[in-house]
């Protein structure tokens, strides 16, 4: 093996304005993963985070609760310990942006920058809240979208057409903090000059230290020049005031990436470890940091640029990964599917949902999907039926007939068998390295068969009925439980805590990587316990439940109507459906759709599939029209569908939407049909 590495991990800070969900979980899992397997390596890991504790919306949560920000913010830290405690998460030192530490280097750095000339000051119109006396963020302001009318929306972006604008065009804006109409006011603010290093940005951006995809993405950035950046935040505002400014704070996401200085100045304070020896321009020490793929901006470009404008070095490399889906679609509170940490944790083994994670997880930025279907039979199929069965088959036997000792003498066929697993190790550690854990993932499992393979041709319980068959039997079992065991050393950054109980049963203190190289030979076993049990759909569906009651305690409005993706046709005298205010009917995007295709579902005796074109790219659609239209009738056809309808995953398939339709039902139901002029992604208003 290479020589001991020196690096230092962070994942994303986690704001501290509310608790930990799965799809946060997909990024600390993929980091604890590395992580655990530099350490099991021999190298020198340290991997820090904290919480991400500034800004406004954490303000006026604890206004809202009467309590200090303070207050708030040791509140969530303990609860976003806790849930990553649950799940293993092994963090070294887990800290605050709103720390000692973290004010230092947020002064420092931009006292650096300050001196260095890389500091501007411009005068701004700002939306300020006259009943609050307070400027306004843009998500703080909601209205009319100027460009299409849709009711209700921030003051940065429109959710329903997706247009972007500045707050002073949106129409009848109102302060989301206290209702009042804002006005304009002037105030000068602080801008970082990005643009001072963008030869350097240029270079380090396609230098190898970030993702192709996101390393193209970036070169866009540079076409129009980077602009300088707003770095100022008026009072009242939760965070550190600028050094020689009065009633000027930093924004946010200035001090939230330094916090990653500040975290591991806390950790070095406690361990003794030189700070610069990481952070220095010259360190010969690795830094990685995984993020989400939205706050690439933030890292890749403004973050390298504070760094070495105040004399600090560079990332070694930024890891970007996608976002969570839950059976093809959004996470949905209405659905249950937005599950919080804690939930989870009250349901389900932690272990589970970290393998299930680590088999969709590789070095791209694809977006992850939790088909809670394949979890748990991908569960049960490679952890119950294919790992942890082997210790369960073989454990028994050597406890009973050898007196919990495994054999010393092997033939030549099953020490070829153990060499051939492992001779692996250095591949899958590569798997490893290089963040491909699905490929880790299928390799081992790979190899859990040919475990199962060697037991079933070997068949000990046939052993053990037979006389003279004892010197076979204790070689079969002994070899078994020596395969079981390389699965676990090489499953351990992944499991932990399974892992952990498997190497306590066989009495050993400590796995590195390369215990894998050399067997167990005559050496006592403890009694085997059960490392892990069978997930039932059942505890899956509890868990769901279970997410919409939590939300639904929780929620300050009331829950959403759940989403429906193809319900059969309504009586003409069904009772009217609850209210819904012209707000609410606003956010519903129609659009013209060209059927490219239908056809017939044969398990469902109302359904026909539709491909749907809308000018935007083609949309499946199930729709219970069946018995008003022979599917051929249909194709070529222009119609009206709700092309904002979150996605539900069906027995048949998923549905990505609605089309329209009338009747009392039955032969007598009609799709609306726009006039042939229409075009596929037109709005219809």
């Amino acid at each position: 093996m290479s020589s001991v590495r020196k690096i230092l991990i962070t994942s994303a800070l986690p704001y501290a304005n509310g608790p930990i969900h799965l799809g946060h979980l997909v990024e600390y899992i993929q980091t604890d993963i590395w992580s655990r397997f530099q350490k099991q390596r021999g190298h020198n890991c340290i991997y820090v985070c904290a919480d991400d504790a500034h800004g406004t919306p954490i303000m006026l949560r604890a206004q809202s609760e009467g309590i200090t920000p303070e207050a708030l913010i040791a509140r969530i830290s303990q609860e976003h310990q806790q849930d990553f405690a649950g799940f293993n998460i092994a963090f070294d030192q887990y800290h605050s942006t709103h720390s000692e530490e973290n004010r230092f280097y947020a002064s420092y750095i931009y006292n650096q920058l300050k001196a260095n000339n890389h500091i501007s000051r411009k005068t701004i119109k700002q939306a300020f809240d006259p009943e609050k006396q307070m400027f306004l963020p843009d998500r703080f302001i909601k209205g009319t979208c100027p460009k299409c009318g849709a009711l209700d929306q921030y003051g940065d972006n429109c959710e329903v057409c997706g247009a972007t604008y500045s707050p002073t065009e949106l129409k009848d804006p109102k302060s989301v903090v206290s209702g009042a109409t804002p006005i304009e006011k002037d105030s000068e603010h602080l801008f970082f000059e990005l643009g001072h290093f963008e030869p350097m940005l240029k270079e380090w951006t396609q230098g190898g230290h970030l993702q192709t995809q996101i390393a193209n993405k970036l070169s866009e950035w540079f076409e129009s020049g980077l602009q300088k950046w707003d770095i100022s935040r008026d009072a009242p505002y939760f965070g550190f005031e600028i050094p020689g400014e009065d009633q000027k704070f930093f924004y946010v996401w200035l001090d939230a990436p330094i916090g990653y200085l500040a975290s591991f100045k806390a950790y070095c304070d406690k361990n003794n470890i030189n700070f610069d020896d990481y952070w220095a321009k010259d360190s010969d020490a690795e830094l990685y940091h995984f993020i989400g793929k939205d706050i690439v901006y933030f890292h890749a470009l403004f973050f390298p640029a504070m760094l070495a404008g105040a004399g600090f070095r560079t990332p070694s490399a930024i890891f970007a990964h996608g976002f969570l889906t839950v059976d093809g679609a959004k996470m949905s509170k209405s659905r249950g599917t937005f599950i919080m940490a804690s939930t989870y944790l009250k349901h389900l083994n932690p272990e589970y949902l970290r393998y299930y994670f680590a088999t969709k997880l590789n070095s791209r930025i694809d977006d992850l999907d939790l088909n809670l279907d394949d979890f748990v039979q991908r569960v049960n199929s490679d952890l119950i039926g294919k790992v942890v069965n082997i210790a369960s088959r073989c454990a028994g036997f050597v406890t009973k007939r050898f007196e919990g000792q495994l054999n010393q003498a092997w033939s030549s066929e099953a020490q070829n068998l153990f060499d051939s697993f492992s001779a692996k190790s250095e591949a899958i550690a590569q798997l490893y390295e290089n963040r491909e854990y699905s490929q880790a993932m299928r390799d081992i499992m790979a190899l859990a068969d040919k475990a199962n393979e060697y037991i079933a041709d070997t068949a000990p319980w046939v052993l053990a009925k037979q006389e003279g068959k004892e010197a076979e039997l204790h070689e079969s079992v002994s070899v078994g439980l020596n395969l079981f065991r390389l699965l676990m050393i090489y499953l351990a950054p992944v499991l932990p805590e399974t892992s952990a109980k498997a190497r306590e049963f066989f009495n050993e203190t400590e796995w590195s990587w390369d215990s894998a190289k050399a067997p167990l030979r005559a050496h006592t076993i403890a009694p085997y316990q059960a490392l892990l049990t069978r997930l039932d759909m059942t505890q899956v569906e509890k868990m769901l439940e279970d997410s919409k009651q939590t939300l639904q305690a929780t929620a300050t409005k009331p829950a959403p109507v759940a989403e429906p993706a193809a319900a059969p046709a309504q009586s003409a005298f069904d009772p009217i459906a609850p209210e819904i205010s012209i707000e609410d009917f606003a956010k519903i995007d129609f659009r013209i759709a060209k059927i490219l295709n239908a056809e017939a579902v044969p398990e469902a005796n109302k359904l026909l599939k539709l491909t749907l074109d809308i000018g935007l790219g083609e949309r499946q659609v199930f729709a219970g029209i069946k018995s008003a239209y022979e599917p051929e009738d249909l194709i070529g056809k222009l119609t009206v569908m709700v092309a904002n309808l979150a996605p539900r995953k069906m027995r048949f398939g998923l549905s990505e939407g609605m089309v329209l339709a009338a009747g009392p039902g039955g032969k007598d139901l009609f799709i609306l049909n726009p006039d042939e002029g229409a075009q596929p992604g037109m709005r219809v208003k």
